[in-house]
């Protein structure tokens, strides 16, 4: 049991155990696992509950009075608590369901709206990113840094489209327009290995208009401590409660696709 004050490296070390007992359950789960439609072209499987399960079990046995706000039973009032667990048991489902590897298991912890630590587990690889405030972030306890591109013709991008895409989504208009400006943009399926990637230099930039937050807390964080730049989709500051984002390996990337990408 940890103190009612927990310290930020006392929260990753959770983040990171419960991270762990997530990811080997959607392992272990690969290849026998059901999945059912919970909304139109959005899809859960066993393996999602399963990992929820296991990382409720891993918070609540170490902070039995935080708040826990997860993807698979979603109460938003969570982040009214003092602590709040954001978890995405699986993120990149519809992947996972095709075997495809690209998905991860995204779990943050946050005091009074401020992120304090999170983690961005991919199971595949066995890659862990992770950040707590005021150390950086790291891949497998490595310091992270952005790519520093500066220039949207020399960026590689990521976008994130919701599940149900309509002509007039904000993300497939913001598409459209960036498209012709960056080097290449990419969909994986996964915001929150996106946003890692970012943190470290893979990609240069994503942004997401529709998005939950269990998908971008851990993420977002991972930039903000790597040193990138992370805010709301319109340039405001990153909130919690409207998780949409614009992320960029530096300020004169994200000043360059602020008006593409802004509603």
């Amino acid at each position: 049991m940890f103190p009612m004050t927990p310290t930020p490296p006392e929260l990753l070390k959770v983040c990171e155990e419960a991270a762990r007992a997530g990811a080997e359950e959607l392992l272990s789960w690969r290849g026998r696992f059901q999945w059912r439609q919970k909304a139109p072209r959005d899809v859960v499987t066993d393996a999602d509950l399963a990992s929820e399960q296991a990382i409720r079990q891993v918070v609540a046995a170490r902070f039995p009075d935080h708040g826990i706000l997860a993807e698979e039973a979603p109460h938003p009032d969570q982040l009214q608590r003092p602590y709040c667990w954001i978890a995405d048991p699986l993120d990149g489902t519809a992947n996972y369901a095709h075997r495809l590897p690209c998905y991860a298991v995204s779990i943050a912890v946050a005091h009074q709206g401020k992120l304090l630590a999170g983690v961005v587990l991919d199971p595949e690889r066995d890659e862990c990113f992770s950040a707590h405030v005021g150390d950086g972030a790291r891949l497998d306890g490595e310091l992270l840094s952005p790519s520093g591109i500066e220039t949207m013709d020399e960026a590689l991008a990521a976008i994130s489209f919701p599940a149900q895409l309509q002509e007039d989504s904000a993300d497939l208009q913001a598409f459209l327009r960036a498209a012709f400006c960056c080097q290449a943009i990419r969909r994986t399926g996964s915001a929150a290995l996106n946003l890692a990637y970012v943190a470290c230099g893979r990609l240069d930039a994503h942004w997401a208009h529709e998005i939950h937050v269990w998908d971008a807390a851990a993420g977002i964080l991972l930039i903000q401590q790597a040193g990138g730049v992370a805010t709301g989709a319109n340039g405001r500051p990153f909130d919690l409660t409207k998780p949409d984002y614009l992320t960029a390996a530096t300020p004169a990337l994200h000043r360059a696709l602020l008006p593409l990408v802004a509603r």
